[in-house]
Formats: C-alpha cells, sequence, structure tokens
C-alpha cells in the first residue's frame, strides 16, 4: 500500500459523507468529498451539471477530482455511488489507499431518502423520480453490486449509529492495513460484464480466507453448499469451511470422486438428491472448490437445481483460475463427446486463491498452463513473450509474478466474454486448440490426458493446420511448440484411434451443417474461422500428432 488513505465507496443514502467527515475527524486527516468538490469547482448542483452538462461531463469532472484526491496522503476520500464503475477510477483507487464499502439493505436506503425529503425537501431527490422507487434502487443497487464488492472491506450500517459506523470505518481500514504488511502485494480485482450479468474476479495469494467476507459484500448470505473433489477438499475445505463460518453463512460440503471420469449426467442427479435433503432454497449458494471438473458439474448443478441458485467459484487449479471459472460456460459429459450438455450462467463472483496451486500435483499444474499459452497466442503477442521471458519463475510458482501472469491470462478471456457471452462469433476464437484437444479426451475415455494435455496437442495441431493453409509461417509452429514443452506440455499423443477422434469430433459444438469451425491462426494474437478446411488437411495433421 503506497498512500494511507481511507476511501469510501457504497450506493446512496449509506451515510459515506456524514461517515467520512467524522472518520476525518477522528484521525485528524484531511476530508475530501467529491460530489461536494465538483459542485464547488462548478457552482451547481450534481443533478443540475447531470441536466445541463450532461453525464459524460459529469464523469470528466469526477476523474480529475479523484485523480488529485488520490495523490496525497492521510485523506479520507468520499466518492460519489457510480465513480466505482469506471474502471481507470477503480483500478486509482484500490492502489491508494484502502477502499471501504458502507453498505445497507435497499428497504433501509429507501427508509433514509424519505426521511431526508422531509428534512430538506429543496433538495432534489432523482431517485425518487422512478415509478417504484424501491424497485428502483433494488435494481441499481443490484447492477452496481459487483463494483461494490472490489473493495477492501465493507461496514454493514442498516441498524449502526453513525459514529458506530465511523468506528467500523477506521477498524476496518487498521484491519486490511495489517493484513497487506503481511501478504505478497495482489494484482488489482477486474470485473467481468455481459450482456446478462457483472461479477468481480479477484487472483491472488492468499485469498482463500477472505472468500466468505467477499461473498457477502456480493451481496449473498445465508447458506453455501460447498461441491469439491477427494483431491482439493483435504487441502482446502477446512480454511474454506471458516472463511464461509466467520463471514455468517451456514454451512455443508458434498464431496465428489476427483477426475473428469466423474462429470456426468448421473453425479449431477446425485448433487440434485444431496440438495434437496439439504432442504436447499433458491437463496442458497453453490461453492465450486476446485479444479475446472468442479466448476464445470457445480456450476450445471447450480444452474439447473430450482432454475438457477447463485454460483460461486473458487478455482484451485491453473486451468479454472484462468479459463474455466471465467465466462458462464457449465456443463457435464456425454459418452461420446466431452461437455455436450451444458448451459451458459455466469457466477456472482470468482476468488482465486493461487497459493493454492502449490498442492496441486505437477502434472496438472504443467496442464494450466497449455490454457494461458493459448491466450496469449490467440489475443496476445506482449504477454506470449512475457510468458517465453518468464518460464522459470512461473514454474516455480513465484508469487507476486504468478498471480500478474494469472491475472493477466483470465483478463484476457474476461474481454473476449464480456463481448460475446454466448459464444455467437468472437468468443469461439477461445476454441483454439479445443476441436482435436477434446477429440482426444473422448477417444482416450476422459482418463489419460489432463484437459490442458490434450488441448496443447490440440493447439499444435490448429497451428499445423494454419501452415498447411499458408496463414502462418512455420516459425510461429515452432515458437508456439517450443513454449509448450518449456512448461512440460505434451505436443504429440501416441496409440490413440484415429477414427476415435474423427468421430468425437463429429459431435463437436463448434460443428455447424456437419462442418467444423477451425479456429486457426493468421498470425500471434490473430484468429481466423475456417469452415472449409479440406480433410485431407485434417487427416495428416492428426495422423502426424498420434504417430510422432
Amino acid at each position: 500500500m503506497d498512500k494511507d488513505n481511507i476511501i469510501i465507496i457504497g450506493f446512496s443514502f449509506t451515510g459515506k459523507s456524514v461517515v467520512g467527515e467524522r472518520v476525518a475527524r477522528k484521525l485528524g486527516w484531511e476530508f475530501i468529498d467529491s460530489d461536494h468538490t465538483i459542485a464547488s469547482i462548478t457552482g451547481k448542483t450534481i443533478p443540475q451539471i447531470f441536466a445541463e452538462d450532461g453525464e459524460a461531463r459529469f464523469r470528466e469532472l469526477e476523474r480529475d477530482v479523484i485523480t488529485k484526491a488520490c495523490k496525497g496522503k492521510q485523506r479520507v476520500i468520499v466518492t460519489g455511488g457510480g465513480a466505482i464503475i469506471d474502471q481507470n477510477i477503480r483500478d486509482l483507487l484500490l492502489h491508494s489507499g484502502v477502499v471501504i464499502c458502507l453498505e445497507a439493505q435497499p428497504q433501509t436506503i429507501y427508509k433514509r431518502l424519505l426521511e431526508s425529503t422531509q428534512i430538506e425537501d429543496t433538495v432534489p431527490r432523482p431517485l425518487l423520480n422512478a415509478a417504484d422507487p424501491l424497485a428502483h434502487i433494488i435494481q441499481l443497487k443490484a447492477a452496481r453490486q459487483a463494483y461494490y464488492a472490489v473493495a477492501d472491506w465493507a461496514v454493514y450500517n442498516d441498524t449502526l449509529s453513525l459514529d458506530e459506523t465511523a468506528e467500523g470505518v477506521i477498524s476496518g481500514f487498521e484491519q486490511v492495513k495489517a493484513r497487506k504488511k503481511n501478504v505478497v502485494r495482489n494484482p488489482a480485482p477486474f470485473i467481468v460484464r455481459t450482456a446478462t450479468d457483472s461479477y468481480p474476479v479477484f487472483i491472488g495469494w492468499g485469498l482463500l480466507e477472505s472468500l466468505g467476507r467477499r461473498m457477502r459484500q456480493a451481496d449473498l448470505n445465508g447458506c453455501a453448499r460447498i461441491i469439491s473433489d477427494d483431491n482439493v477438499f483435504p487441502h482446502h475445505g477446512e480454511k474454506t469451511i471458516k472463511s464461509l463460518k466467520d463471514a455468517g453463512f451456514k454451512t455443508e460440503a458434498y464431496i465428489v470422486p476427483a477426475g473428469e471420469s466423474t462429470k456426468t449426467i448421473d453425479t449431477a442427479i446425485k448433487i440434485y438428491n444431496w440438495l434437496v435433503k439439504q432442504r436447499t432454497e433458491r437463496g442458497h449458494t453453490i461453492v465450486a472448490l476446485g479444479g475446472g471438473m468442479v466448476g464445470d458439474l457445480a456450476g450445471f448443478a447450480a444452474s439447473t437445481f430450482l432454475r438457477g441458485l447463485p454460483l460461486v467459484h473458487a478455482p484451485t487449479s491453473l486451468i479454472a483460475m484462468t479459463d474455466s471459472s471465467i465466462g458462464g460456460k457449465v456443463a457435464v459429459n456425454h459418452p461420446k463427446a466431452k461437455n455436450l450438455i451444458g448451459a451458459f450462467y455466469q457466477p456472482r463472483l470468482v476468488l482465486a486463491d493461487v497459493s493454492t496451486l502449490k498442492t496441486l500435483p505437477k502434472r496438472e499444474l504443467v496442464s494450466g498452463w497449455a490454457e494461458v499459452v493459448k491466450h496469449a497466442m490467440i489475443l496476445d503477442a506482449e504477454f506470449l513473450e512475457l510468458l517465453e521471458n518468464n518460464v522459470d519463475d512461473l514454474s516455480k510458482l513465484k508469487p507476486a509474478r504468478l498471480a500478474e501472469a494469472i491475472r493477466r491470462s483470465a483478463y484476457i478471456k474476461s474481454t473476449v466474454v464480456s463481448e460475446d457471452e454466448k459464444e455467437q462469433r468472437k468468443r469461439m476464437a477461445l476454441n483454439y486448440g479445443h476441436t482435436i484437444g477434446h477429440g482426444l479426451e473422448t477417444a482416450t475415455g476422459y482418463d489419460r490426458l489432463l484437459h490442458g494435455e490434450a488441448v496443447s496437442i490440440g493447439m499444435m495441431g490448429a497451428a499445423m493446420l494454419s501452415e498447411r493453409l499458408e496463414l502462418i509461417p512455420h516459425e510461429v509452429v515452432i515458437r508456439q511448440k517450443k513454449l509448450l514443452e518449456r512448461f512440460g506440455l505434451p505436443t504429440v499423443c501416441s496409440d490413440v484411434s484415429l477414427d476415435s477422434i474423427l468421430n468425437a469430433m463429429s459431435l463437436d459444438k463448434k460443428v455447424k451443417e456437419r462442418s467444423i469451425q477451425w479456429v486457426l491462426l493468421e498470425g500471434i494474437g490473430k484468429t481466423v474461422f475456417r469452415d472449409d478446411v479440406p480433410q485431407k488437411d485434417v487427416l495428416g495433421v492428426i495422423k502426424k500428432l498420434i504417430t510422432d
């Protein structure tokens, strides 16, 4: 933490300004309210600026005021309710002090709003302009909750006095400062924003103990149903349960056998039966604690039970952290093809504690680097170079370098799914290497190759096809191969039936009108979709992959 500032965010009528003033007075610090400063500079009220100059002008003024405020130290800075939505402001705040969110239920906010009109009936209250103000508050607050959830701390002040809230802010500041002195500095969280949902993604070292608190800040409460596997839960189950219970959640856990062969509709039915036995209700949260298999399976159960339960991903594998936990794909396998039965279902938050990677078997860890390399190959040439220059540090799990690389890979995926939630076009690029990879997994019965290993081989197949079609030079194929092998990933797979691979590929989700939609490279960081790849080239590449 570079600066000793307290930054207070939150919805309207959670008491930000008056609490901020009291905190500053108690600490002897400078107090800055961004809305008040803007009003003083312009000589207009905030509603007047919106009405006369437009929201864009207000946001410009807001960015300028907050940027200047964050340059100081020992300041209590209060922002407007919507400031945190701006990514640049959000990142600035998170790096300039301890961000504390004041939280209250919509009913409390509505009550305070009505009381304020009796005291200051000449002040405009835009929230009252809606036909149903309470419904409007509920809707608007829910839309902003993902952004409020990135705060370092939250104070829930429905039943607190102003002085008690101020003390809660100071206590939260001290606890966050003490905690940050003893851990690796983690990268800032980011928001995945799709057409249907927005949710925060936290990636860093030692985050699992904060899971319960983060879930509360995402407006989740009550009961949490943990779904994990018998490899992961012995390592991380106790810490997860403690975090949830400390935040007030009632918890139960269901443990499934580890391995891709578990991800079936039969296992999903067993989970449904357990959820029924636990008397699970719609407001109860499913917590997926584990790798990609657990995330897919738990997410599928969450998306279908009671027509949808809140879902939280706590990924513990590299593949899950960088890929499968982000974007909302949930599924179970069919005997004939992988992930054939599924849905798009976004989580409420993702929290990836990269320290959990220390407990992964080496093969599992190595497998995960395939998806990271994939993101670089298809979307980010600079990231590819960063990976090439840091293979040793990343393989040794150096905390700061590892957290930043995982965050960057996950963020790359988030930018794609934010634009194309349902895989209509751009998101298909993320399937680079997956057509052959899924075919290999299915052909080998899901028990010979790990997902990342299959994708690594599939990426080689896609690159070789790209070269055959004269889309890329041979040097690109070799560059990809060298990086995959430096991370310890396979690039060929012998003793697999060609017919079995081809049959599985024919059932792939990317098949359209019986033609495979191939994701190929036109260069590093640039993909192209092709459905006219000659079968002789496909056969030639696959034969080379399974015979070399």
